[in-house]
């Protein structure tokens, strides 16, 4: 299995850093995907490595993508192959999960319609506006989506990760 966790300048450093180990403690090949650069700062300054460019992503090579929160998901969200890529990875019926902000991707990349999810609250409307019924859980899983709302959450949001992916490869 393989899964690429998005990274880009401010970050939420254990949105990226507690899925990327966690998935990795299970054996899961896990991926800095980044925009192009070789190193990202998260909101405190914690560097991140790019360990592939989304330049050079294909989504048939990966079985899932992680989107952390943070500020990063509003620099995402500008780049069009990350929004094709998560876009692709959810029409192949592959794990899409975002956590906290990171719903800014999920509405850039128009995925959202008729979902049940949740985020953090000072998006919900943005949510909401792309056509998702939102749902103020810890974890909210509908299909081969996941969401959470907080760094709170992490151990939540893993889990389903990690059952997801475990059920379906």
């Amino acid at each position: 299995m393989k899964v690429a966790v998005l990274v880009e300048d401010n970050y939420q450093v254990l949105e990226v850093w507690y899925p990327y180990l966690r998935l990795r403690e299970e054996g899961i090949d896990t991926v800095l995907v980044g925009t192009g650069k070789k190193e990202y700062k998260s909101k405190e300054g914690y560097p991140a490595q790019e360990e592939l460019s989304i330049d050079k992503v294909k989504p048939a090579d990966f079985d899932a993508v992680v989107i952390p929160g943070g500020y990063a998901p509003d620099i995402l969200r500008r780049y069009t192959k990350v929004n094709d890529f998560v876009r692709d990875l959810f029409k192949a019926n592959k794990l899409v999960a975002a956590i906290c902000h990171a719903g800014w991707v999920l509405v850039s990349a128009d995925i959202l319609k008729g979902k049940k999810a949740t985020c953090f609250s000072a998006i919900k409307d943005d949510v909401v506006n792309a056509g998702a019924k939102f749902i103020d859980k810890e974890v909210v899983v509908d299909g081969n989506l996941i969401t959470s709302r907080n760094p709170y959450d992490l151990p939540a949001f893993c889990r389903e990760i990690i059952r997801f992916l475990k059920k379906n490869n």
